[in-house]
């Protein structure tokens, strides 16, 4: 039986249909956020439907937050390193003895703040592709917030809290004793290059009934607050500020005056009435000597 070329045509795109279709898949993952610790490790869940083998696909792993966004890839049966994000390096693997049954899950160590983003697992095979992303939250709870005192500031007490390893940035407020926000100067706020934060502010305090004052450092995302609280006696707010040192030192400076004024005239009267004397005990003797001499 002869074979047309039509024929021959049809049963070609029958036979890639059927390949096609013989390696259609989807790419599956968690549907919530993954919350992670720094410093944990933690996995990032993608496996493929119907549960195929991904041994001969290329696997790639991307954080969509970031320009050249690589994680990872296996291609060809080796991971390829080039291309890879600096920092994630020596951090990422698959489990690549799970591969034949289509598990493509993303292992990531030693968390870090600049893990946080959305990440990307794309599947490709030789006549498909799928993806799925899914989002990376990282949290971490700073350092006990540290208040320190500046001294007087501009009638009052300055105070400085500080806290420091924070993920996400969190917010730092001041408060008096009945958790009244006080007026405080802007925050001061660093990233390092893990991507944790440092947070500090500046506030002035005048003198109250209880003379207690917290530091509170609060982050609403991951529900976590640390707080300092600092009593200062009143003795601290009786010392002398600046004007009013100013002020003592001039009236010191103007006693002085006076008194050295005083003084000064007071040894040019007694300057002058001793010479007064000499001079009328001069006259006297001049005058008694005129009188012996006309006798």
């Amino acid at each position: 039986m002869k074979v047309t070329q039509l024929e021959c045509l049809c049963l070609i795109l029958l036979h890639l249909l059927h390949t096609a279709g013989s390696e259609r898949f989807e790419v599956l993952g968690p549907t919530d956020s993954i919350v992670a610790v720094a410093g944990d490790d933690i996995i990032l869940p993608c496996y493929l439907k119907p549960n195929i083998s991904a041994e001969d696909m290329t696997v790639d792993w991307l954080n969509l937050d970031f320009l050249d966004s690589r994680v990872f890839r296996y291609q060809n049966h080796r991971i390829i390193r080039e291309d890879q994000i600096l920092f994630y390096s020596g951090r990422t693997s698959l489990f690549e003895e799970e591969l034949w049954r289509g598990n493509t899950s993303l292992k990531l160590t030693r968390v870090q703040g600049t893990d946080e983003g959305h990440y990307k697992c794309f599947i490709q095979s030789k006549s498909w592709y799928d993806d799925f992303t899914v989002q990376v939250l990282v949290k971490v709870v700073g350092s006990k917030p540290v208040v320190s005192i500046e001294g007087h500031r501009e009638g009052g007490m300055g105070l400085l809290c500080e806290s420091e390893g924070w993920h996400p940035e969190p917010e730092l407020v001041w408060l008096d004793s009945k958790g009244v926000n006080l007026s405080a100067g802007p925050p001061e706020i660093d990233k390092d290059y893990k991507g944790f934060y440092t947070v500090k502010q500046h506030v002035i305090v005048q003198e109250t009934d209880t003379n207690h004052f917290t530091c509170r450092v609060q982050q609403s995302r991951i529900n976590e607050k640390m707080e300092t609280e600092i009593h200062l006696p009143s003795e601290l707010f009786d010392y002398a500020t600046p004007l009013r040192m100013a002020v003592i030192v001039l009236c010191c400076l103007g006693a002085v005056t006076v008194i050295g004024l005083s003084l000064a005239v007071y040894c040019i009267r007694n300057k002058k009435d001793k010479l007064t004397r000499n001079l009328d005990d001069l006259c006297n003797q001049n005058y008694e000597l005129c009188e012996h001499k006309c006798k």
